[in-house]
C-alpha cells in the first residue's frame, strides 16, 4: 500500500521529521524498515536522516501485515457492511457479540468476523484494526482501519476527542421529552467488582450529553453523546441519574419489555477520513429488540 506527499515547506527538513508530521510513528517506520516496506524520495530510496527540500515527493510503501494471522481464528458469520474503501471498513455490530476475541469468546467476535470477511474477499497483506470498540451487548456502528497507518491517523482524532459518537438508549424513569442533561461526574472502577464502574469524585474525567427524544409512562428513549471514552460511561452516567438502561442489571436496570441486554445502540459515528480529511458520518439501523421502542420517534 502506497502513500505519497509533496513537501511544500520553505526550508529543508529531515525526512524523519517530515514523516512524523504525517503521524508516521517510529514503530511504523521500524516495520517499514525491517518487514519489506520502502521510503522513497523522488522515486529513490530515502534515509530518514536525509533532508528534503521544497517540491520533493515522498512515498511510503507499507509492508504486508501478518502479525495476527497465526492466532486469529476466522469466523465466517456474515457482516452487515455500512461502508468500505481502501482504508476503512464500517459495520453494524449485532448485540450479544464481543468486539474482540477473548478467553471466553476465542472464535467468534467482531474482529474474527472481519478477518473471515477479509479471507473470503481475498484481501492480502491486511489484518483487522478495530478503532471503535463496543461492549458485547451494545449494537451499532463499529469502525475498522484496514492498515496500520489509517489506524494511527484515526487514533490521533480519537485522542483529540474529534470523533462524534451518538447512542440511543432506552432507560427506566419518568423523563420529560426534550429534557437535556450535561453529565460531568468522574468515573472509576468499583473496588467490589472486576468489571463494574461507579461515579466518584476521585475518578477520571467523564462527560456525557443526554437528551430525551421520547417518553412513555415509565421509560424513555435518550440520545447520548459521550465526550470522553470511559468504560461503561453511558450506562454509569444514566444510572447515576436514576435512569438505568433497560436490561442493564449490573447498574440497576430491569429485564423487561423483551430486553435481555442493556438497551444501548451506537446510532451515529462521525469523523474525518484519515487520508482524504473528508468529514464522514455513518448511521446504523437499530437492532430488532430495541426497534419497537423507537418506531414512533
Amino acid at each position: 500500500m502506497r502513500f505519497t506527499w509533496t513537501y511544500t515547506g520553505k526550508t529543508p527538513i529531515k525526512l524523519k521529521s517530515f514523516l512524523k508530521q504525517q503521524h508516521v510513528s517510529r514503530r511504523l517506520l521500524a516495520k517499514v524498515r525491517h518487514e519489506g516496506g520502502q521510503i522513497l524520495v523522488d522515486g529513490k530510496e530515502g534515509r530518514t536522516i536525509d533532508k528534503i527540500t521544497t517540491g520533493q515527493s515522498v512515498a511510503l510503501l507499507l509492508p504486508p501485515e501478518h502479525g495476527r494471522k497465526a492466532d486469529l481464528v476466522p469466523s465466517y458469520v456474515p457482516l452487515q457492511i455500512i461502508y468500505e474503501d481502501r482504508d476503512l471498513l464500517v459495520v453494524n455490530k449485532p448485540p450479544y457479540l464481543p468486539s474482540v476475541p477473548s478467553e471466553l469468546y476465542p472464535g467468534d467476535s467482531l474482529v474474527n468476523r472481519v478477518w473471515g470477511y477479509y479471507l473470503v474477499r481475498g484481501y492480502s497483506g491486511i489484518i483487522p484494526h478495530i478503532v471503535t470498540r463496543l461492549d458485547r451487548d451494545t449494537s451499532g456502528v463499529a469502525l475498522f482501519a484496514k492498515h496500520r497507518y489509517a489506524h494511527a491517523l484515526l487514533d490521533v482524532q480519537l485522542q483529540a476527542h474529534q470523533f462524534v459518537k451518538q447512542y440511543l438508549a432506552v432507560v427506566s424513569g419518568q423523563i420529560p421529552s426534550g429534557k437535556a442533561v450535561h453529565v460531568t461526574s468522574p468515573i472509576k472502577r468499583d473496588e467490589t467488582s472486576l468489571f463494574k464502574r461507579m461515579t466518584a469524585s476521585d475518578g477520571k474525567a467523564a462527560v456525557t450529553d443526554l437528551r430525551c427524544l421520547h417518553s412513555w409512562s415509565d421509560h424513555a428513549l435518550l440520545l447520548a453523546q459521550p465526550k470522553t471514552g470511559r468504560t461503561h460511561q453511558i450506562r454509569v452516567h444514566c444510572a447515576s441519574l436514576g435512569w438505568p438502561l433497560l436490561g442493564d442489571t449490573m447498574y440497576g436496570g430491569v429485564l423487561s419489555q423483551g430486553m435481555g441486554r442493556e438497551a444501548l445502540h451506537c446510532y451515529r459515528l462521525s469523523f474525518r477520513h484519515p487520508l482524504t480529511a473528508q468529514r464522514m458520518t455513518f448511521q446504523a439501523p437499530v437492532a430488532a429488540d430495541m426497534r419497537k421502542f423507537v418506531d414512533n420517534i
